[in-house]
C-alpha cells in the first residue's frame, strides 16, 4: 500500500510539474509588470487584480481540462463523467454562496467576519467535492497547494514592505489600519489558501469534468460510426 500511495504521490507531481512552473512565471511576471508600472489593462495594481488577463485565476479552467483529459487517458478518469459534472456544478454553487452570503451578512468588504466565513464556506465546498473525482481532486489540491503558497508569500512580502501592488493593496478604502502581519492573514493567508483554494478545485474540477464527458461522447460516436 505504502508503494502505491508514494507511485501516486509521483505520479501527480510529474502531471502538476509543468503547469506549476508555468503558473509561477505568471506570477513573477505580473509582478515585475505591476512594480514597473506597466500597462494598467494588463498588470491591474486594484485590490483583487482588477480582472487583468495577465493572472493565475485565468489558468484554471485551461489546466484542468488538461489534468482531466491526461488523467483519463491514465486510466485514472471519474467512474462517472456525469455524475462528476453533477458534483462540480453543486460545487460551484456552494463557492458562490460561499462568497455571496457573507457580503449579505456583514456588508463590510475585507472585514474579519467577511473573510472567516467565506473561509468557511469553501472549506465545505472542498470537503464535498474529494469524492467527485478522487484523482482530479488530489491532482488539482496539489496544483493548487504549488499556485497559492508562492502568492502567499510574495504577498507576506508585499505587505510588509508596502509595495503599492494588489498584492498588498486593501480590499476598500475603508479598510481598518492593522499591523502587517494581521492585514496579510486577512487578504493574504486566508483567501490565497481557502477561497482560491476552492476556486481552483471547483472550476478545475467542472473544465475538466466536462472536457472528459465531450471526449467520451466523441470516442463513443466514433466508436458507432466505425
Amino acid at each position: 500500500m505504502a508503494e502505491t500511495n508514494s507511485g501516486s504521490r509521483m505520479s501527480i507531481m510529474h502531471l502538476i510539474l509543468i503547469p506549476s512552473v508555468i503558473t509561477l512565471a505568471v506570477t513573477i511576471l505580473r509582478l515585475v509588470g505591476e512594480l514597473n508600472n506597466w500597462s494598467e489593462v494588463w498588470f491591474s495594481r486594484k485590490a483583487g487584480g482588477g480582472g487583468s488577463p495577465v493572472g493565475i485565476s485565468w489558468l484554471v479552467p485551461i489546466f484542468g481540462i488538461y489534468f482531466g483529459l491526461k488523467l483519463s487517458k491514465e486510466g485514472a478518469g471519474p467512474s462517472s463523467a456525469g455524475r462528476a459534472v453533477g458534483f462540480s456544478l453543486l460545487g460551484l454553487v456552494l463557492f458562490v454562496a460561499s462568497m455571496a452570503i457573507p457580503v449579505l451578512i456583514f456588508k463590510e468588504p475585507g472585514s474579519l467576519g467577511m473573510i472567516a466565513t467565506a473561509s468557511a464556506g469553501c472549506i465545505v465546498t472542498i470537503l464535498v467535492l474529494r469524492s467527485a473525482w478522487p484523482a482530479m481532486f488530489k491532482t488539482l489540491l496539489a496544483y493548487g497547494l504549488a499556485a497559492r503558497i508562492p502568492v502567499a508569500i510574495l504577498m507576506l512580502i508585499a505587505i510588509q514592505g508596502n509595495w503599492g501592488t494588489h498584492y498588498d493593496v486593501p480590499p476598500t478604502d475603508h479598510f481598518p489600519a492593522m499591523n502587517w502581519i494581521m492585514k496579510w492573514l486577512l487578504i493574504g493567508a486566508l483567501p490565497q489558501l481557502f477561497i482560491w483554494m476552492a476556486f481552483t478545485v471547483t472550476v478545475g474540477l467542472l473544465f475538466g469534468s466536462v472536457a472528459v464527458a465531450l471526449f467520451h461522447r466523441r470516442k463513443s460516436s466514433e466508436a458507432v460510426h466505425a
